[in-house]
């Protein structure tokens, strides 16, 4: 059960308004490294590899990028559970190649169709990765890289976990938000009422409002291994919705 008293001021803080993250203040610095040349495969290499991930069906397979070599699977399990596991795929000359299983959380109430800001809900999908951040220093990103104060996290979670640390560091998911700008950027595409602030970011033991979260340690592979070469995507919903 959610007590209130955390619940009120977890939504209070201005970095938790819109999703996860994406309202606190902008500065800091951006980092662009070199990308290395994309991977090599041809288009049928590609149209064979995308039916090769497992969990993932004919709809939610279409919907990723011919040029993508890179899917973040963010599995739900449930359709109204926080919680899920997270696989990191790679396509290879042989087809894709699965990581290993982290556990993670997602929204409080599971996932949503429609996101709405406060729905509680991560909205189902699949969307680009395109720029990172954090409270921390670059551990290495390939990821355009933006450290700022701005990603401090205050408070609580549902259950009463410090969120200090929570945005160590971040992806940003490219839901109802401008690519190619820090994840802390407010511009929304959609519109406010859409929500928006939704990453990937360190675990805090806790449902989140929307984000998707992994360990510190994942984050860290995460943000070491995902190459804008490589055009790399998160598809995430429950397992049921990512099937289809």
């Amino acid at each position: 059960m959610i007590n209130r008293r955390t619940a009120v001021a977890l939504l209070a803080s201005p970095l938790l308004l819109t999703g996860c993250g994406g309202g606190g203040a902008e500065g800091g610095r951006r980092t662009r490294p070199t990308r290395p040349a994309p991977a090599n495969g041809t288009t049928s290499q590609a149209e064979q590899s995308r039916q090769g991930i497992p969990g993932l069906g004919p709809d939610r397979s279409t919907a990723i990028p011919r040029q993508c070599t890179q899917v973040v699977v963010a599995t739900g399990h449930g359709p109204d559970s926080p919680r899920c596991t997270v696989v990191l795929h790679q396509r290879t000359a042989d087809g894709w190649r699965a990581g290993p299983d982290w556990p993670a959380h997602n929204a409080l109430h599971g996932w949503s169709a429609h996101h709405m800001l406060g729905d509680l809900r991560s909205p189902l999908g699949v969307y680009t990765l395109s720029d990172a951040g954090g409270l921390l220093p670059d551990p290495g990103s390939r990821l355009p890289y933006h450290r700022s104060a701005g990603f401090h996290s205050p408070g609580t979670g549902f259950e009463g976990e410090p969120l200090d640390g929570s945005f160590d560091y971040v992806i940003a998911i490219d839901y109802n938000r401008k690519p190619g700008t820090s994840p802390l950027d407010w511009t929304r595409p959609l519109g406010l009422r859409r929500g928006g602030g939704v990453w990937l970011h360190v675990d805090h033991g806790g449902p989140t409002h929307g984000c998707v979260s992994v360990s510190e340690g994942h984050m860290k592979d995460l943000l070491r291994t995902l190459d804008p070469a490589r055009h790399p995507v998160v598809a995430m919903g429950y397992a049921d919705w990512l099937a289809r």
